[in-house]
């Protein structure tokens, strides 16, 4: 019995480091509908005693995945999270590798089955999402292929202890650890096999507006090019529901995690964390983008990489709701975290070797506290980032 596991980058090893990235971003968005409920209407909530405009944390991490500059960073592909890794995946694999289609099909429905879930009734799809990495995939696939005359007896008993036999020999291989940038950023859950879960290295809240939002209504209509003339009326009406707001942006990430998940590969968790940063950025929620086309970068982008100490979101800089005025809305936002900021430092100070980079779209946002760690462009700014990582040591 062998099983053989995936092809990966070299496992750098480096000594623990406790270090965090958190990142603050304003981003101010037109009339869009980015991220809806289960109405169809922009997600909100509560916060400070008012209605805020929200984006979920889920919705922003898929954003970020799907970002091609993710993966054009990191050199790897993104893992896949689905149901049908039998037919979409396994078996496609398995018969490439020269088996019979039947036979890969049988063995890889009860390879999944004892590996990660059992399937929904009468079906070859898993109860649950899968989320593993096209490296994890082909090891699993390799050491089906490499063990088949075992897996694919006619024996029951026989074939179901050599799947026994690779469940636990792969289980043992992928626990804590994976080859996917992306699944080491957001984290692995599977209720029947918690031994493959893997810790997300990197929290994302939910953007929330800065000020007050009222959701308003859009009633459209739609011509019928060939409707007679002695026809009156639209050929088809509705509403749709939109809101403009300014929001705040907050991730933390855990560099030791992100070490410890790429199984230690530092190199892999650098272009991770080049690629995250980019991604963050550039990333924007794809719903209802062709009847709003809301795309708006960011004005304002902090980070800050501690090597220990509390974790600083700035979200209470706007408990109290920014109000609009003849400088709009971002102004102000930017001004209340910056002012926030300086409240967080006054009275719990900012930790030794902490480094503080800031980039401003408009050279008029009005920054007192955090001036002093502006750079000009996004190139310096990731570079500031990076760079205050630690290196690694072999």
């Amino acid at each position: 019995m062998s099983y053989h596991s995936s092809p990966e980058a070299s496992s750098t090893q480096m000594k623990r480091t406790q270090m965090f990235i958190e990142l603050h971003l304003i981003q101010n968005f037109a009339p869009a509908n980015l991220n809806r409920d289960d109405t169809g209407n922009p997600k909100d909530c509560e916060f400070g005693g008012v209605r805020r405009a929200r984006i979920s944390s889920q919705c922003i991490k898929r954003a970020i995945r799907h970002e091609p500059v993710f993966e054009q960073i990191t050199g790897k592909p993104n893992g896949k999270r689905t149901k049908w890794f039998i037919d979409k995946r396994l078996t496609p694999m398995l018969v490439a590798a020269g088996k019979p289609e039947a036979e890969a099909h049988k063995v890889a429905s009860e390879f999944l089955t004892a590996f990660a879930s059992k399937l929904e009734k009468d079906t070859a799809k898993t109860a649950v999402l899968l989320y593993f990495s096209k490296a994890e995939l082909q090891g699993i696939v390799d050491a089906l292929a490499a063990n088949w005359a075992d897996v694919a007896a006619a024996d029951d008993k026989k074939h179901a202890d050599a799947i026994a036999q690779l469940v636990k020999g792969l289980v043992k291989e992928y626990k804590n650890r994976t080859s996917a940038p992306d699944i080491a950023l957001f984290g692995r859950m599977l209720a029947e096999k918690p031994e493959l879960n893997i810790d997300a290295a990197c929290q994302v809240a939910h953007a929330i507006s800065t000020h007050r939002v009222t959701m308003e209504m859009d009633f459209y209509t739609a011509v019928d090019d060939l409707q007679p003339e002695d026809t009156a009326g639209a050929g088809m009406m509705g509403f749709t529901a939109y809101d403009s707001a300014c929001f705040y942006r907050y991730a933390r990430l855990d560099w030791e995690q992100l070490v410890e998940n790429l199984d230690g590969d530092v190199d892999l968790a650098h272009r991770t964390v080049e690629g995250f940063l980019r991604a963050s950025v550039s990333a924007i929620p794809t719903g209802k983008q062709n009847s709003f086309a809301a795309q708006n970068p960011p004005s304002f982008l902090l980070a800050v990489v501690k090597p220990r100490g509390m974790a600083w979101s700035l979200a209470n800089a706007f408990e109290r709701p920014v109000r609009p005025g003849s400088d709009g809305l971002t102004a102000p936002s930017v001004a209340a975290l910056d002012a926030y900021w300086g409240h967080l430092v006054a009275v719990y100070g900012l930790e030794d070797g902490a480094k503080v980079t800031a980039l401003a779209l408009d050279d008029d946002l009005p920054l007192q506290n955090l001036k002093d760690y502006r750079v000009p462009t996004l190139e310096a700014w990731v570079k500031a980032t990076l760079e205050a990582l630690p290196a690694g040591e072999a």
